[in-house]
């Protein structure tokens, strides 16, 4: 009997390593994926253990607004609407990557329905750019990388606040507040349902920009990867990215991802600047007007290769 229960347990150990083998496998090629991001023009597809991008058909983006804060005074109980740390450092960004390092008591999450919630890599507001030249000084333009559950779609949506009542062109929209936005191409991506924590703690975000380019974001999850671009010039992004947010919120029109009360996140974003300093966790520099129903703890940055701030959201 010891004989036999010697082997099973040798078995179960081997089996778990293996498992595990898998999972670190995994990990360091969304890792390299999210870091090798292509910049044509188009939507594209990896698949594990694959490094190259494939071609694939973009779809439309949804044609609702992702919105911005409409508070900023920091008295928001839950996280979003500007109740949000960003990182923000002293030159421009070239890349940002946001994931959730750390989950733990994660059973659900619903916005109105079950697995309803967005995805969001969010710029600061940005001023003086070529994009807002024909509306003037008070013009801000502001680029979103956003993961849409409900719409299955991972895209760029872009701003420009105080525009005013006629936007640009035909591609743009007005929210009838004097701002306009517009959207990218978009991937297509599955629902990712959130009924445990490796559901949201094996996924990956970024946003890269170019000047001259195509800006990319990067969305990866489980074994596949995929992107969407635009043109830098769109709000000229890279000309002034030096701040900002990610979190997973509400699925877009200021609405609020709710989480069961046990559900304790670890945001961290971490950006390529060009700098090894540590950047700032600047309070309340949140810039979408999406929220969830966590509370923040306190922020921590790091210097490094990849500086980049960590924060912890909770139940309390």
């Amino acid at each position: 009997m010891m004989k036999v229960t010697s082997v099973v347990l040798a078995a179960a150990l081997g089996a778990c390593a293996i498992q595990e083998d898998a999972q670190t496998a995994q990990d360091d090629w969304r890792e390299a994926i999210v870091a090798s991001p292509i910049t044509d023009a188009g939507c594209y597809h990896a698949v594990y253990p694959d490094m190259s991008w494939s071609p694939t058909s973009c779809t439309a983006a949804p044609n609702q607004p992702y919105s911005t804060i409409t508070i900023t005074d920091g008295t928001q109980f839950t996280v979003g609407n500007g109740s949000d740390y960003a990182l923000q450092v002293s030159g421009l960004i070239k890349t940002g990557v946001g994931t959730f390092p750390h989950v733990s008591g994660l059973v659900s999450e619903k916005d109105g329905t079950a697995n309803s919630y967005s995805i969001q890599l969010n710029s600061n507001f940005m001023s003086g750019t070529a994009a807002c030249a024909a509306a003037g000084s008070n013009c801000l333009s502001w680029a979103q990388f956003v993961y849409s559950s409900s719409e299955q779609a991972a895209f760029m949506q872009n701003w420009l606040i105080g525009y005013g009542t006629t936007c640009p062109n035909a591609n743009w929209f007005s929210d009838g507040q004097g701002d306009c936005y517009s959207n990218s191409d978009a991937a297509s991506v599955p629902t990712l349902p959130l009924t445990n924590d490796t559901d949201l703690s094996t996924l990956k975000m970024s946003g890269t920009a170019v000047a001259g380019g195509n800006d990319t974001l990067v969305f990866a999850s489980g074994t596949e990867a995929f992107t969407a671009s635009e043109p830098d010039s769109t709000t000229n992004l890279a000309s002034a990215w030096n701040a900002s947010e990610f979190n997973i919120i509400g699925d877009g029109n200021a609405s609020e991802a709710v989480f069961n009360k046990s559900t304790a996140i670890e945001v961290r974003i971490a950006v390529k600047d060009g700098s090894t300093a540590a950047p700032t966790c600047v309070v309340n520099g949140g810039t979408t007007g999406e929220t969830n129903n966590r509370v923040l703890d306190a922020c921590n940055a790091f210097a490094g290769t990849t500086p980049s701030i960590e924060f912890r959201e909770t139940g309390k």
